[in-house]
């Protein structure tokens, strides 16, 4: 096994690689900028190595700077994580250059997937359902992307062949606003990722957005650890996921997981990873996209099925047989994660400072993967998700009660964050009936303002009429006070 590990990221993912390491007996290496020395993942490792300035790009991102930390601290494997260089082909090719084992894919399975339209061309040649769009990425002629579009038919979705987070992204409902939205998202995706390249797909907008975990090693085993459940979004990103879903039935879990299995063997593919569904109202799925990392809802997964996921990426990585088959794997119960962002919860803007005092929740089935300490100061320089509060019941709703009341427990003075916004959504009858889609939060929010401007013009009616006291005047209620 690995003596020493280096983890190329921050917050509660190299939190969470470091606990699994030491549970390995394997030693540590941590990596920080300049404002993260007293940070978490700093304190918990057995080294550290400071590579730059706050400026992600110089430290996080700064790929000579990682690789030469793990030689001079002499780390046999880099963990990347997720984010930052995680799904970084020419970063995987460097690691393994140098003699230093990456923890995930290899650097061609990771370009190849990280490329959208790529992707979704060996997914059609492994029989993988994908969602009907262009054949390949849209051209420069805008006659010919009308036509493309008229074939694939409205509303459709324009995507960034190099994208993700939903950036690169427009939906579009009609052939008027077709040109404008392809040049939006092109520039939107060439300023992100270098890649201005998009491509189209039908937009359902009644889908739920459910994945496959899998795990492959070195020797043609691959398995699928069921599925989680990410519909509850904001803009394309994630903020509930829960495992099993509430729609899967084990039929259709069965028919997922072999996709997803034919997905990854079709690419070859090694280590951990994640297969993404569309998942429309009659029950049939389409591939979007395949994750070459270890997913943010990962502990979902390890809640239900008792599995390491981590562990099990670093044996992979060291060249061993994954530690069981398919038939091994049992499900147990119902999980859900919240992301706890430090964001207001009303408008998402982003409201980093100093943490006055934090007190994670406890409890049977309950997990809590953050960094976050008391007078901790939150960055604004890096992502706003400050906690993960994953939890586990014998049942979806023993699941939803537990939630809420771990999130009543849970405080994080000094900053806003997400935590209201969830304790509303988890005494929603509707998310609690388990029937939303990829809409739901915007349909949430809706419900929301109509119910506050009800009760807005309900108390300004009772404003503008007299109550009973008024009519009958001072003495009246003194009299009314003093009986």
């Amino acid at each position: 096994m690995f003596e020493k590990i280096l983890i190329a990221n921050r917050g509660e993912i190299a939190i969470r690689v470091i606990r699994a390491c030491k549970e390995l007996g394997i030693k540590t290496v941590a990596v920080c900028s300049e404002i993260d020395q007293d940070a978490l993942h700093v304190l918990f490792a057995d080294e550290r190595v400071c590579i730059g300035p706050a400026d992600n790009s110089l430290s996080y991102r700064n790929i000579p700077n990682i690789v030469s930390a793990a030689s001079v601290t002499g780390a046999q494997a880099i963990h990347p994580g997720y984010g930052f260089l995680a799904e970084n082909p020419r970063f995987a090719e460097i690691v393994e250059s140098c003699g230093i084992k990456f923890i995930g894919p290899d650097a061609h399975t990771i370009a190849e997937m990280g490329h959208k339209a790529r992707a979704k061309e060996l997914m059609i040649e492994a029989g993988v359902p994908v969602v009907p769009g262009s054949e390949g990425l849209l051209p420069d002629d805008d006659d010919e992307i009308v036509r493309i579009g008229e074939r694939v038919g409205y509303p459709l979705m324009v995507k960034a062949s190099a994208g993700g987070g939903g950036r690169g992204m427009r939906v579009v409902t009609d052939p008027d606003s077709l040109i404008d939205s392809v040049h939006a998202a092109r520039s939107e995706a060439e300023g992100a990722f270098g890649d201005g390249s998009v491509y189209m797909e039908r937009f359902f907008p009644l889908s739920r957005h459910v994945e496959i975990q899998i795990l492959a090693d070195h020797y043609g085993n691959v398995v699928h650890l069921g599925e989680r459940d990410c519909s509850v979004q904001r803009r394309n990103q994630k903020l509930i996921e829960e495992s099993p879903s509430p729609i899967v039935t084990p039929e259709m879990r069965q028919k997922m997981g072999d996709a997803a299995l034919k997905a990854a063997r079709g690419v070859n593919y090694k280590n951990a990873g994640t297969v993404e569904f569309l998942v429309d109202p009659e029950g049939n799925f389409y591939f979007i996209e395949m994750n070459t990392r270890i997913q943010v809802e990962h502990p979902v997964t390890e809640m239900v099925t008792g599995i390491d996921l981590i562990k099990e990426q670093i044996r992979v990585a060291y060249g061993e047989h994954l530690s069981f088959t398919q038939e091994d794997i049992t499900y147990n119960g119902h999980a859900i994660e919240c992301r706890i962002n430090a964001e207001d919860p009303k408008t998402f803007m982003p409201s980093p400072g100093i943490i006055a005092w934090y007190h994670p929740p406890g409890g049977p089935g309950v997990r809590v993967d953050s960094a976050a300490y008391t007078n901790y100061a939150v960055p604004p320089q890096y992502d706003s998700m400050v906690a993960k509060v994953i939890v586990h019941g014998n049942t979806r709703a023993e699941a939803v009660a537990k939630m809420h009341r771990a999130l009543e427990e849970m405080v994080l003075d000094g900053i806003r964050t997400t935590i209201p916004l969830f304790l509303d959504v988890l005494k929603d009858d509707v998310f609690k009936s388990g029937d939303y889609t990829t809409r739901y939060l915007e349909e949430f929010f809706a419900r929301r303002r109509e119910k506050e401007m009800h009760a807005m013009e309900s108390d300004i009616a009772g404003k503008g009429t007299p109550s009973k006291a008024r009519k009958k005047g001072p003495d009246s209620r003194k009299k009314a006070a003093a009986s």
